[in-house]
């Protein structure tokens, strides 16, 4: 069991920023991946994820390494779902779980939330991926949308840090396996209120996370929040998909779902709420 880590935002942003490379997508800064799995072949990856990913041509390693290198295409899914259905972030608190990259919960962050946690299964992927994203987004904050389409990607060095903008302040990160990340949350000695909305996109894969996912949504959900979850039909060769967890679901008797979009382009994905009964 990974146990959990809160990773805190250095005062110095530049050190965040550090030889990274910014693209951007959907209108957000993110890393450029591929930068960081060159220089995370060396000392800076203390859990080896990317050596061990790289040798093994695998993007998911049961345990080891759960896939938040990547931007996994149901992330676009969700937020193309939140302009559509006009989701509300206005003061409320949100989770981002299982958060790779960090997207939805930026987007969150951008949509005024309250706050905004971000947790990853590992502690690379928030301190070299997820960090930097959030950090870059906030930094940025005062270029319009409207400006950054027609402009070209931000160049090699995102803009020096000014002190540490208000949005940083919202923001706490988390690495480390679901239950031990809620058990943290539950019993820190910090002010914790529970969460109205819970982002998670490709987090169903393996059936054998399904009880950990249930358990932690349950925890840590507000009564009257809502989860997001956004996830492929089926995921060949790893056996999970919508219809298994949703059955995990029933079994359990405590979520009410509904499907709310459906994407019927190559793999069949969809985005699925769930609220308690």
């Amino acid at each position: 069991v990974k146990a959990a880590k809160e990773h805190f935002i250095p005062e110095d942003l530049n050190k965040v920023l550090e030889n990274k490379v910014m693209e951007t997508v959907s209108d957000l800064y993110h890393v450029k991946v591929s930068v960081v799995e060159m220089t995370c072949l060396g000392d800076a990856d203390s859990e080896g994820i990317v050596s061990k990913s790289v040798s093994s041509h695998s993007d998911l390693i049961p345990g080891v390494y759960e896939g938040g290198l990547k931007i996994w295409e149901c992330t676009f899914d969700l937020m193309d779902y939140f302009s559509e259905a006009k989701t509300e972030f206005s003061n409320k608190t949100v989770l981002d779980l299982g958060c790779g990259a960090g997207l939805l919960g930026i987007v969150a962050l951008k949509g005024k939330a309250e706050s905004v946690h971000f947790q990853d299964y590992n502690s690379t992927v928030i301190e070299e991926i997820t960090l930097p994203n959030v950090v870059a987004n906030c930094i940025n904050a005062g270029s319009s949308g409207k400006d950054r389409k027609s402009s070209k990607p931000p160049a090699k060095r995102p803009k020096k840090g000014e002190g540490s903008p208000d949005m940083l302040t919202k923001c706490r990160f988390f690495s480390g396996e679901w239950s031990e990340v809620s058990q943290l949350l539950l019993s820190s000695n910090k002010p914790f209120s529970k969460y109205d909305i819970i982002l998670t996109s490709e987090t169903i894969y393996n059936p054998d996370y399904y009880s950990a996912l249930h358990d932690t949504l349950a925890q840590l959900l507000d009564k009257n929040g809502r989860v997001y979850l956004a996830s492929k039909v089926h995921y060949f060769g790893v056996g999970g998909g919508i219809y298994l967890f949703e059955k995990l679901i029933g079994e359990r008797n405590v979520f009410r779902t509904s499907i709310v979009k459906t994407i019927d382009q190559g793999l069949q994905r969809c985005i699925m709420e769930m609220a308690f009964k």
